[in-house]
């Protein structure tokens, strides 16, 4: 008879404890504040849906998710095949190997404070580098009064900030590859495209989902960068998601209202994750 050894769940509880306190009790707080209303004093009233409908038909809720949006596949689009790009590019061997992967790591480094203060003085067009030289060179460019100078800055500072994530994760699966698959391309001939269509590219394809996973979640969730760089303006051009939700819980003080789309918001990132982690698990049964 096969015996269990269940001291091995004390060494669990901390962890247990540890998740608890930091994601179930907070998430069980919000859910109690998106089917009440409060007036302070601790006194509460049932509203049931009322919240989660007047998000879903909020216009101001659909434009930040369309904002939102848009920034998430800009991000991905972009920084997906630069960091591959770069990672095909960087020295396999070597003494500069370290050198490249210091430098790649440089920017994930910085807090995302400091990332949206530097980019601020950055791109001022007065005094700052690319804003003074932008305008020199004859274009007129503002992110603090022009809507698509805004976007152009926010998207930037992000593609800054995180592609050397994709690089580091890229470099990575490609140095896994073995060498006799690259001397058996040598051998039959094959050109550097069908070396990375055929070897490089299939040998990557976990490793660029857990990056397109990793880039989505963050690039969706981002908030502090954006809102120090941009408080969400000019106008509301910046305002995203993440952003709308902090006005509304903080600036309006509409605890139910937000409560009901932080909910919204994590069944969204919730749902992505499922289909990623579904694929991921459907690739490796077929392999």
């Amino acid at each position: 008879m096969k015996t269990w050894n269940n001291r091995a769940w004390f060494m669990v509880l901390p962890v247990l404890a540890l998740v608890a306190f930091n994601a179930v009790i907070p998430l069980m707080t919000v859910v109690n504040y998106s089917v009440q209303e409060t007036f302070g004093n601790n006194v509460f009233f049932f509203e049931g849906v009322r919240w989660y409908e007047e998000v879903l038909a909020s216009p101001r809720f659909h434009a930040a998710l369309s904002r939102q949006f848009l920034f998430t596949f800009l991000i991905l689009a972009i920084e997906i095949p630069l960091g591959v790009a770069v990672a095909l590019a960087m020295p396999r061997s070597g003494p500069w190997v370290s050198v490249c992967l210091v430098f790649m790591a440089l920017p994930l480094l910085i807090p995302w404070n400091v990332v949206g203060a530097m980019w601020n003085i950055f791109a001022l067009p007065e005094i700052g580098l690319l804003g003074y030289s932008v305008n020199a060179l004859g274009i007129n460019y503002n992110f603090t009064q022009q809507p698509l100078s805004a976007w152009i800055t926010v998207v930037l500072m992000d593609v800054w900030h995180w592609t050397s994530l994709v690089v580091l994760l890229a470099y990575a699966g490609l140095r896994s590859i073995p060498d006799a698959y690259y001397q058996a391309a040598k051998i039959d001939g094959a050109s550097r495209l069908a070396v990375f269509r055929y070897i490089q590219l299939p040998k990557m394809n976990r490793v660029l989902t857990i990056a397109v996973l990793l880039r989505f979640i963050d690039s969706f969730m981002i908030y502090t960068e954006p809102f120090v760089l941009t408080g969400g303006g000019p106008g509301n051009a910046t305002t995203f998601l993440s952003i709308d939700l902090v006005k509304a819980a903080l600036g309006e003080f509409n605890l139910g209202i937000a409560a009901a789309m932080s909910i919204i918001y994590f069944l969204m990132t919730l749902l992505v994750c499922w289909v990623f982690y579904t694929a991921m698990t459907n690739y490796d049964a077929e392999r």
